[in-house]
Order: structure tokens, then C-alpha cells, then sequence
């Protein structure tokens, strides 16, 4: 399963300035590379511009879901379209979407943890959902956002659903650059499966956003990466044979005795 990686840098508060670039990244993308999956990283269409969402956001995730859709089915490729603000009953998610090769939502998702940090609490609203498995080209997948990373419990329910490839789409910062590399590894040997990342670059507000994009394999070793400032695609082939022979030599989810945690 061959993925390419949008390592972005927002336009902050201008959504169809960012819709046009992902419309040209993914033309010549699917003609230089002709990918199975491509991956959009957090709030892509406006970037942090929190006090502006009212203005920008989407609405009931409109125009992007169809942006989008119409995207997947014209190149026929399997988008994980990252996440974008986007307005409901009169509050504003950040809600994350995947997309197979016809055109069809397959998934959505509103990010459940929000930053205290980046002060996401005072303008958005956290999703009331579980985060759900997932299916793309038969595989069982997952899909977060940014914060939830550093909340293991969220990733092991994806595993024991079946996940096989876990998605992180982010706006990192590169103030912790380290917990995001630390942090997805981590993911991936404890629950033994792929963790398919794209954060964004540039600096927005005194915010730098690390870059760093990544594919880490089930034994936890770094497969592709990008750099930490670079607008850029990071392209990797992931092989799911290599989640079955790693839950095999090492059993961890049979060793599991959950009635002592």
C-alpha cells in the first residue's frame, strides 16, 4: 500500500487558498506517484486562526467534504483528508474525514481532545464520539488528531478493533518536536501497528509547527520522515505483512490480563 504525505505549510484564514494548493499537490502527486492514499495534515484550510473560525469555518463540513470527494473520485485515490474547522448546531469541531477511491465518505471524526496549550478549549467544542475503526482498500484503520496522541488509551481501542494503520494528522509544534517523534513510536510498538502521520510546517502566531511527518512500522522504526521545515511529500510502501509477523512473535494483545490494570 504505497502512501503519500502532504507536509504543508497553511495559509492561515485563507480556505481557498489552501483548497487550490491541495488541488495542485495532489495532481501532480497522483502523476508523479500514483499513491493509494494521501494524507492532509490538521486544520488545513484556515491553519490556528481560532478567534477567526466563525468567519471561516466550514459549515455542516461543507465545502470541504466535497471538495474532497470530487478530488478522490477524479484521480480514483483514497484521501485522508486531515482535518478542518468546521461548524455544527452552532459549534465549531475540529473534524477529521476519510475518503475512499470513488468518492465515498467512508469515515468522520471530531477530535475528542482538545489543547489547553494552544487554547482550542475557548473556541472549539471536543467531538461527543468514540474514535472508530475504520476500512480503505480492505484494510482496518483509525484516524486522530494532533492532541489525541498523547492519550495511549484512544490508540489501544483502535488496535483492539482491529486497526492495522493508525493516521495522525496534526499541527504539531516544534516546541515539543521530540514528544511527537517519542510519542508516535511509541504508538506503534505498544499497540504493533503502523502509524501514518502528516503535521504541518511554518509558523503561525509565534507557533512553529514542526514538520517531521512520518511513517513508523510496527516494530517502531522510522520508515519515512520529513524534514522540520520544509514544504514537502514524504513517500513510503507499507507492507501489512509486517503487523501480522510482529503480533506473532510477540504476542502482546494475548498477553493481555486487563481484569489487573
Amino acid at each position: 500500500m504505497k502512501y503519500s504525505i502532504c507536509q504543508m505549510e497553511v495559509i492561515p484564514g485563507k480556505p481557498d487558498a489552501n483548497r487550490e494548493k491541495v488541488t495542485e499537490w495532489l495532481e501532480k502527486t497522483v502523476a508523479d506517484e500514483n499513491p493509494d492514499i494521501v494524507v492532509l495534515p490538521e486544520m488545513w484550510t484556515t491553519g490556528y486562526t481560532l478567534p477567526e473560525l466563525p468567519q471561516y469555518a466550514d459549515i455542516d463540513g461543507e465545502p470541504t467534504s466535497t471538495f474532497l470527494c470530487n478530488l478522490a473520485k477524479k484521480h480514483s485515490v483514497n484521501i485522508i483528508g486531515g482535518s478542518f474547522a468546521n461548524k455544527k448546531d452552532d459549534k465549531i469541531y475540529n473534524s477529521g474525514i476519510a475518503i475512499d477511491r470513488s468518492g465515498m465518505v467512508v469515515y468522520r471524526y471530531d477530535k475528542i481532545h482538545l489543547v489547553p496549550m494552544l487554547d482550542e478549549p475557548t473556541y472549539l467544542a471536543g467531538g461527543e464520539n468514540h474514535a472508530d475503526v475504520f476500512e480503505l482498500e480492505g484494510v482496518k484503520m483509525g484516524l486522530i488528531i494532533c492532541y489525541d496522541l498523547r492519550f495511549p488509551e484512544l490508540m489501544r481501542k483502535l488496535a483492539l478493533d482491529g486497526a492495522q494503520v493508525v493516521h495522525v494528522v496534526a499541527e504539531w509544534p516544534a516546541a515539543r518536536k521530540e514528544h511527537w517523534r517519542v510519542l508516535q513510536q511509541a504508538r506503534a510498538i505498544e499497540n504493533q501497528m503502523f502509524i501514518v502521520s502528516s503535521n504541518s510546517t511554518g509558523e503561525y502566531n509565534g507557533v512553529q509547527y514542526a514538520g517531521n511527518s512520518m511513517v513508523i512500522d510496527p516494530w517502531g522504526t522510522i520508515q519515512a520522515e520529513g524534514d522540520g521545515v520544509s514544504e514537502q511529500t514524504i513517500h513510503s510502501t507499507i507492507s501489512l505483512d509486517v503487523t501480522k509477523k510482529v503480533r506473532k512473535e510477540v504476542p502482546v494483545f494475548s498477553s493481555r490480563v486487563p481484569e489487573y490494570y
